[in-house]
C-alpha cells in the first residue's frame, strides 16, 4: 500500500462550467417547486452557498499549470494517508454488541462504530494539548509530530503481537527451542564462572582495594543453579583462607568511631568490618546447609577447612559447635571430616594457643552427656591425639625455689637501702616506670605466640579433667547398663544396651593413666574389676560385655598399675582369674585376636614373677586353647606357653609322661579343668598331651613350635633366650594377610654351640623344618577335594547299606510269613510256586 501511494497519480481537471444562462430563460416545473417546498430542510444549504468563492476557486485551479497542480495533489494525498494510518493505528472500534443500530431511509439497518484513541484513554494530557491545538493555542512542530507518530506505531505493533493467535510448534521447532535454551544456559554458566574467577583473582591480588567483591561473590552464591552455588561456596573458601589475617578482629567502639583518624586507618576499618560481615553471612549460609543432603558434603568441607586453617579468627565457637555436633554423624564422609579437623586442632595447638582444644573438649563432654554415651567410637578416639607436657611449669618452680647466693643477697639488701634514701620525686618516677613495664609485659603476653607457662598449665589441667570426666561417665554408664542386663537376663526384654564408647574409653585410660590423680586410682581399679567380671556368673554373658571389652579392662588395669608402680599397692589376682576364664570363652571371628594377644603379653609375658600353680594352670589352659582356635591365635598362645615354661622351671615337668605329671604335682593331686580359679586347678598333676596333637597341625609353623616345646629340656640350668611376642606372632600368622600361610622366618637361630642331643637350640624359636620348599596351594586344594569326595562316598555307602538292610529284613519277614502259612495247610497239598531269594 505504501508503494502504491508513492506512485504519481494522474490529476483529472474539473469539467468546464456550463454556459451561463440567464434566470429568465430557466424554466422550473411545478413538481420541482413542490419537492423543494416539501423538503426545505434538505435544500436550505443551497441558499447559503458562496458562489463567488466557488467560481474563484475553479478559475484559480483552471489557471494553474499541470506540474504545479500535480505536486499540490501529491502533498494532499500524503497528508491524508498519514492521517488515515494514524487514525487506524490509534483508534479502537467498539463491538456491535455495545452499539445501537441505525435505520436508514431505505429501511436498512447498520451499526455505528464509536472510535476512541489510545492517547485519549491513557494520556489525558494529550487530550488537553489536542484540544488546545484545535482552539489554536498550541501548535506541534514537525519533530514532535514525528516522534508522536513513531510512538503510536510502536504501541500498535506491540498490540498486534499480543493479539496474534498461538501457533502450535512442530517437533523440529520444539527441539530447536530446547537447544537454544541449553546454549543460553551454558553461556550463562560460563559467564558466571568467569565472573567468579575474576572477582577471586582481584581479591587475592589486592584484598584491601577490592574487598567489596566479597559481597558480589556472596550474591552469586544465591543462584538457583546448584553448580554455580557450590562453585561460589568453594571460591569464598579459597579467598577467606588466603585473606584472613593472623589476628582476631575487634571492631571499633562508638567512642573510637567519633575520633578523627587518618585515611589509612579508615581504609583498614572498612576492610576489617566488610571482611567480618561477609564472613559472618558466609558461615550462616554454611550452617543453614548442614542438613541438606545435596549440599551437606560441600558445606562441611568448607566449615572444617576454615576451622583448621584459621582457628584463631572470629566466630570460632560457631564453627566448633557445628563440627562437634556432627562428630558422631552416621554419614561416613561428614564424620571423618569432623574427626580429622578436631585431631588437627589437638595436634597443632600453636595456631590457637590451646584455647580451641579446651573449648572442643568441653563441647565433646556435653555432647556425650546429651547423647547418653551412644555415639560412634570415632567421636572419642580423637582424644588419643591429645598431648600433655608433663614438665610444664617445672622450670618455673625450680627457678622460684632456687636458693640465692650471698652476693645476690647483699646486692638486693643494698638496693633496698638505696631505694629508701631516695626522695619522693624519684620514688614516684620509679613507680611510674614500673607500672609502664607491667603494662608492656601484659601487652607482650597478649600478642605473644606462646602463652604464659602458668596459663598453659591451667589449660592443660582443665582439658585433662574434662577428658577424665568423660571417661568416668562412660565407665559408670557401662556398669549401670551391665547391671540392668544381668537383672533382666531371665525376661524377654533383657537385651543389652550397646557400649560403643567403651573401647575408645579404655584406650584413652591406658594412654593417660599416668596422669590420673592418685585419689581416683582405687575407684578406677574397682570399676575395671567389676567390668571385667560382668556377666561371668550368669549364663548369658554376651548380654553384658563382650570378650574383647572384658580383656581390655584387664589390660587397662595392668597399665594403670605399672604407670603408678611406686604409689599403688593393688592385688591384681582377680584379673588373672578373669583372664583364665575368658580364654575359653574366646571365639575366632567374633572376638578381636589383637586384644587377646595384647592381654597375654601384658599379663603373662611381661609380669615379673608368677606362682607355680598359676603358671602351670595357664600353660595347660593355653595348650587346650590352641587345639580349638585359628592359626594366628594358636601361635600367640604357644608363644606365651613357651615363655611361661622358660621362666618357670618347675612347670616343665608337664612335659614328662609320668603319671601324676612327674615328680612335682603340688598340693593338689588331681587336675580339675572346670575350676574357675587357676590356683585351685591342680594343673601340675597333668601332662601336656595337647602338644602331641599340635605337632601334627596342618600349619607347619604351629607343628614346628609344638615339637620344639615338647622336646624342651627340663634341666634347671637352661639359658633363657628371648622369643617373639604374642602380638607379633598373631600379626605374622593372621589369615587376613595373604602371605600368612608361609611367613618369612625372621627368628634368629642360637649362636651358642651345643651338642646335637641337647636340644637347647630349639629354645631360640621356631626351628625350620627339613623340607623348606613352599607349599603348593593347588596340591592342597586337590587333596581337600579328594578328602571331601571320599566323605561323600562314605555317606552314600552308608545310605545304601541302610536301604539294603531294610530290604533284607522285609524279605525275611515275608519268608517267615510264607512258612507259617505253609505249616497250617494239609501235607497232601503242595505249593505250586516257590520263592527263591538270591
Amino acid at each position: 500500500m505504501g508503494a502504491k501511494r508513492k506512485q504519481k497519480q494522474k490529476i483529472i481537471l474539473p469539467p468546464d462550467l456550463p454556459p451561463e444562462v440567464s434566470e429568465d430563460e430557466i424554466e422550473i416545473s411545478d413538481e420541482d417547486k413542490d419537492f423543494v417546498d416539501k423538503n426545505k430542510e434538505y435544500a436550505g444549504f443551497l441558499s447559503t452557498l458562496d458562489t463567488q468563492s466557488i467560481t474563484k476557486h475553479v478559475t484559480r485551479v483552471a489557471d494553474v499549470k499541470e506540474d504545479a497542480l500535480e505536486a499540490f495533489y501529491e502533498k494532499r494525498l500524503k497528508r491524508k494517508s498519514l492521517q488515515k494510518e494514524k487514525e487506524e493505528d490509534t483508534e479502537l472500534q467498539v463491538d456491535r454488541v455495545d452499539a445501537l443500530p441505525v435505520k436508514t431511509l431505505d429501511g436498512q439497518l447498520y451499526y455505528r462504530t464509536a472510535k476512541t484513541t489510545k492517547a485519549s484513554e491513557n494520556d489525558p494530557t494529550e487530550e488537553e494539548t489536542s484540544g488546545a491545538a484545535d482552539k489554536g493555542i498550541v501548535k506541534l512542530t514537525k519533530a514532535e509530530r514525528r516522534a508522536k507518530l513513531k510512538k503510536s506505531k510502536k504501541e500498535a505493533k506491540k498490540q498486534g503481537k499480543d493479539a496474534e493467535p498461538e501457533v502450535e510448534q512442530t517437533p523440529q521447532e520444539a527441539v530447536l527451542a530446547e537447544v537454544k535454551q541449553d546454549l543460553t544456559a551454558e553461556e550463562a554458566f560460563e559467564s558466571k564462572k568467569n565472573k567468579l574467577a575474576e572477582l577471586g583473582m582481584a581479591l587475592l591480588s589486592d584484598p584491601e582495594s577490592n574487598i567489596k567483591s566479597l559481597k558480589e561473590i556472596l550474591q552469586i552464591c544465591k543462584d538457583n543453579n546448584h553448580a554455580i552455588f557450590k562453585l561460589g561456596l568453594l571460591s569464598l573458601l579459597a579467598v577467606f583462607k588466603d585473606i584472613i589475617p593472623g589476628y582476631r578482629i575487634r571492631l571499633p567502639t562508638e567512642k573510637e568511631l567519633e575520633m578523627k583518624v587518618s585515611k589509612d586507618v579508615k581504609k583498614m576499618r572498612l576492610y576489617e568490618s566488610t571482611l567480618l560481615s561477609v564472613y559472618k553471612a558466609y558461615l550462616q549460609k554454611l550452617a543453614a546447609l548442614e542438613k541438606q543432603p545435596s549440599f551437606q558434603h560441600v558445606a562441611f568441607r568448607c566449615i572444617c577447612t576454615l576451622l583448621e586453617a584459621a582457628p584463631h579468627f572470629n566466630f570460632r565457637e560457631s564453627l566448633l559447635g557445628v563440627v562437634i555436633r556432627n562428630i558422631g554423624s552416621p554419614d561416613d564422609v561428614v564424620r571423618k571430616l569432623c574427626c580429622s579437623t578436631v585431631k588437627s586442632l589437638f595436634t597443632n595447638e600453636g595456631k590457637h594457643n590451646g584455647e580451641a582444644t579446651v573449648e572442643a573438649v568441653r563441647l565433646i563432654a556435653n555432647h556425650v552427656k546429651a547423647q547418653n554415651c551412644q555415639l560412634h567410637p570415632d567421636s572419642l578416639e580423637v582424644f588419643l591425639s591429645l598431648s600433655f607436657d608433663e614438665d610444664l611449669g617445672r622450670a618455673a618452680r625450680d627457678e622460684k625455689f632456687k636458693p640465692q647466693s650471698k652476693k645476690s643477697k647483699k646486692k638486693k639488701h643494698y638496693e633496698e637501702a638505696r631505694q629508701q634514701k631516695e626522695n619522693e620525686k624519684k620514688r614516684s618516677r620509679q613507680e611510674l616506670l614500673a607500672k609502664t613495664r607491667e603494662e608492656v609485659v601484659a601487652d607482650y603476653k597478649a600478642v605473644a605466640f606462646a602463652p604464659d607457662v602458668m596459663e598453659r598449665r591451667g589449660m592443660q589441667t582443665e582439658t585433662l579433667s574434662a577428658v577424665f570426666e568423660i571417661y568416668f561417665r562412660i565407665l559408670k554408664h557401662t556398669m549401670q547398663s551391665a547391671a540392668r542386663s544381668e537383672a533382666n537376663a531371665g525376661s524377654s526384654t533383657g537385651a543389652a544396651e550397646p557400649h560403643p564408647l567403651l573401647a575408645p574409653c579404655l584406650k584413652g585410660l591406658g594412654k593417660f593413666s599416668h596422669l590420673i590423680d592418685l585419689d581416683f586410682m582405687g575407684d578406677l581399679i574397682n570399676y575395671l574389676k567389676k567390668l571385667a567380671s560382668a556377666g561371668s556368673d550368669s549364663e548369658n554373658t554376651s548380654k553384658c560385655l563382650t570378650v574383647s571389652e572384658r580383656l581390655h579392662c584387664c589390660i587397662v588395669a595392668f597399665k594403670v598399675m605399672r604407670s603408678n608402680l611406686d604409689a599403688l599397692n593393688v592385688d591384681l589376682q582377680d584379673f588373672f582369674v578373669q583372664l583364665y576364664n575368658i580364654i575359653l570363652e574366646y571365639r575366632p571371628g567374633r572376638d578381636l585376636g589383637e586384644v587377646l594377644a595384647e592381654a597375654l603379653k601384658m599379663m603373662l609375658c611381661d609380669d615379673r614373677q608368677h606362682d607355680m600353680q598359676k603358671a602351670a594352670a595357664f600353660v595347660k589352659r593355653l595348650a587346650t586353647f590352641s587345639l580349638c582356635s585359628g592359626s594366628a591365635e594358636s601361635m600367640a598362645a604357644l608363644v606365651t606357653l613357651k615363655h611361661l615354661l622358660l621362666k618357670n622351671v618347675k612347670c616343665r615337668n608337664l612335659l614328662e609322661n609320668d603319671a601324676g605329671g612327674g615328680s612335682v604335682s603340688g598340693s593338689i593331686a588331681k587336675y580339675h579343668p572346670d575350676v574357675s580359679d587357676p590356683n585351685l586347678s591342680g594343673a601340675l598333676a597333668s601332662v601336656l598331651w595337647e602338644l602331641n596333637l599340635l605337632s601334627q597341625h596342618y600349619h607347619p609353623a604351629i607343628s614346628n613350635m609344638a615339637s620344639s616345646i615338647s622336646t624342651m629340656n627340663t634341666a634347671h640350668n637352661q639359658v633363657y633366650l628371648s622369643t617373639i611376642s604374642p602380638q607379633q606372632a598373631f600379626m605374622d600368622y593372621s589369615l587376613e594377610r595373604p602371605e600368612s600361610f608361609n611367613p618369612p622366618n625372621d627368628i634368629k637361630k642360637s649362636t651358642n654351640k651345643r651338642k646335637r642331643g641337647s636340644g637347647s637350640s630349639l629354645l631360640a624359636g621356631i626351628e625350620p623344618s627339613a623340607d623348606t620348599s613352599p607349599i603348593d596351594e593347588d596340591d592342597v586344594r586337590k587333596k581337600l577335594s579328594a578328602h571331601f569326595a571320599l566323605l561323600r562316598d562314605i555317606k552314600e555307602n552308608q545310605s545304601l547299606r541302610a536301604k539294603l538292610d531294610s530290604t533284607t529284613t522285609s524279605i525275611q519277614l515275608y519268608e517267615e510269613y510264607k512258612q507259617h502259612k505253609k505249616a497250617k495247610k494239609p501235607k497232601t497239598k503242595k505249593s505250586k510256586t516257590s520263592l527263591t531269594v538270591k
